[in-house]
């Protein structure tokens, strides 16, 4: 398994405002963290539906959810305000998700939160398109021994169960995600019991 941490260290996010915090809301209990891309050029992901897709840019805005009882961090990549990325307007707030299958989470001696990633990912976007990635990955982690029968199924059911409750309403999963962004900025407006780096 590899270990990440919430600010991207290695896609090399680290320079950028970073928040972190627990949330108790009607909507959602668990880790959230908030990470402003206020510099760098645009990367994009090919979609077979949605086609070129922005993920990562100056002034887009990464939203990392870690829902308490779930082993699983779910990655919401918020487009700039204006929602024109070179010359492209687009008309839903996020580009795409991606969620990450986890074995694990804690926090490192710099209190930021890290995750044991257990190498399957879902990746879904506002078109209708799912990809389940990493799977070969998974697969040979425990041909290999490095993940144990119950790791590997758990990671299987955990893929399965993302789709069904994330990706059969994708419109709901977005307002769900933009509400949890609202709550999450109106903490860090307030400065209510919220972890700060780079800021």
């Amino acid at each position: 398994m590899i270990k990440k941490r919430l600010d991207r260290d290695k896609w090399g996010f680290q320079g950028f405002p970073y928040y972190q915090m627990r949330v108790d809301m009607e909507e959602f209990h668990g880790l959230v963290s908030v990470i402003e891309l206020s510099d760098g050029e645009y990367c994009f992901w090919e979609t077979p539906k949605a086609g070129k897709i922005p993920v990562c840019g100056k002034g887009m805005l990464w939203l990392q959810l870690i829902p308490d009882g779930q082993r699983r961090v779910i990655t919401a990549k918020f487009l700039p305000k204006s929602r024109s990325v070179q010359g492209v307007q687009y008309s839903k707030s996020i580009s795409i998700w991606y969620v990450d299958v986890i074995d694990s989470w804690g926090y490192d001696e710099d209190q930021v939160a890290y995750f044991m990633d257990q190498y399957l990912d879902v990746i879904f976007d506002m078109e209708g398109d799912v990809v389940i990635d990493d799977r070969d990955e998974l697969d040979a982690a425990y041909k290999s021994g490095e993940l144990s029968e119950e790791q590997y199924h758990r990671a299987i059911a955990e893929g399965d169960a993302i789709i069904q409750e994330l990706c059969s309403d994708i419109e709901k999963t977005q307002t769900w995600c933009v509400n949890i962004l609202k709550h999450a900025r109106q903490r860090i407006e307030s400065n209510d019991y919220i972890f700060r780096k780079n800021v």
